[in-house]
């Protein structure tokens, strides 16, 4: 299978993660969406990562189908109790909302001149942000003996987080800076696949 992804990508860096934890092999492409390149074009017409291109010639998108595409295949991506399963749904959905309010602050800063920022918008975009983040530094999801779809977007964020927004937001959420490191304990390769540039 090929993931046509982005190492800074928080949702890529999710899917990349829980195929790595369950021994998911995956052939990563990195590619550019704003050059529109014709693999990802034409398998995914809204243009975005991650898409997956199975062995069948399914292509797969966005980041939770993918995860749940992984956990039909392979299973444990989520619990097989529903009410235990829908409070992951509900955990990566948060994570991931997170994740797209904080990539409309950087692609307002980076895709716009200065001038031409509209800070309101940014302002709109970081306080629904940090209602997500008081949420989850309050009630961090446990850590037991096996790793969820929820904890995986979770690192996710965080990942994302120290990448884009170092120095602005560790003081107050200390408690998802712990839950980081005690991640990286249950998956040692985090630091190589959180969101990097």
């Amino acid at each position: 299978m090929r993931l046509l992804c982005s190492p800074a990508s928080p949702f890529s860096s999710k899917v990349r993660m829980a195929a790595r934890h369950f021994g998911i092999k995956l052939e990563e492409i990195h590619v550019d969406t704003n050059a529109g390149p014709s693999l990802l074009i034409d398998n995914n017409p809204l243009g975005k990562i991650p898409t997956l291109l199975t062995g069948d010639g399914e292509a797969i998108f966005d980041s939770r189908a993918i995860m749940h595409y992984f956990d039909r295949r392979d299973g444990g991506l989520y619990p097989s109790k529903k009410s235990k399963r829908a409070e992951v749904e509900v955990l990566e959905a948060l994570c991931d909302g997170t994740n797209e309010c904080l990539l409309s602050i950087v692609y307002e800063r980076r895709l716009r001149e200065p001038e031409k920022q509209h800070q309101p918008w940014i302002d709109r975009q970081w306080t629904k942000a940090s209602r997500a983040l008081v949420h989850l530094d309050a009630e961090p999801p446990k850590i037991g003996k096996k790793l969820h779809a929820g904890h995986f977007a979770l690192a996710a964020l965080i990942g994302y987080l120290q990448l884009r927004f170092e120095g602005q937001w560790e003081a107050d959420y200390t408690g998802l800076t712990d839950w980081a490191r005690k991640f990286e304990k249950h998956f040692p390769d985090y630091q190589a696949m959180k969101p990097r540039a």
